[in-house]
């Protein structure tokens, strides 16, 4: 059991676990791009351990670059997608791969694929680590999919309260 601010949060999932759905997503997103280089853009702050550990895994070549939104505030989204940091490069006929930390409402999904959308990227995929069903209000397809999860508070592995937990290496949930 772990306290960040004034929250308790029980051990959820290991980092092996983490490790080994990176090593399949990584396996079926190169299984996907024979014969692209592809750019993997990763959502910032949550998702900076979740692209940094899955290109470890891509033995292809590949780009890596970031995006910043920002759409939570404490333990509960604000319902409103800020753009933050964009893109500084040109993706024009790119094939492109939105790496995310955790997918919930969609909200920040569908923002990203307007955004890139309208980029002239050859194709868009999206791969999540970290997904709740129960939470997911879009029909926008996630192509790469880690773990599904109920649909409650998680830290750790990127993932934050507050700004506290996004360095520990495997993931918490709410205790209730």
């Amino acid at each position: 059991m772990i306290q960040l601010h004034d929250k308790k949060f029980e051990p959820f999932i290991s980092a092996e676990e983490i490790n080994t759905q990176l090593k399949r997503l990584a396996a079926e997103v190169a299984a996907d791009m024979q014969g692209e280089v592809p750019v993997f853009v990763g959502v910032l702050n949550g998702a900076f351990m979740v692209v940094s550990d899955f290109v470890k895994h891509y033995t292809a070549p590949c780009e890596v670059s970031f995006v910043k939104v920002a759409s939570y505030e404490g333990m509960g989204t604000t319902g409103e997608v800020k753009q933050l940091i964009g893109l500084n490069q040109n993706l024009e006929g790119r094939s492109v791969v939105i790496i995310e930390d955790i997918v919930d409402t969609g909200n920040t999904v569908e923002e990203l694929v307007k955004m890139f959308s309208q980029a002239g990227v050859k194709q868009l995929k999206l791969a999540t680590l970290f997904f709740k069903p129960e939470a997911y209000k879009k029909d926008i397809l996630l192509n790469y999919i880690g773990f599904e999860i109920p649909n409650k508070f998680i830290v750790g592995y990127g993932l934050d309260y507050d700004g506290l937990g996004r360095n520990l290496p495997e993931v918490y949930q709410l205790h209730q």
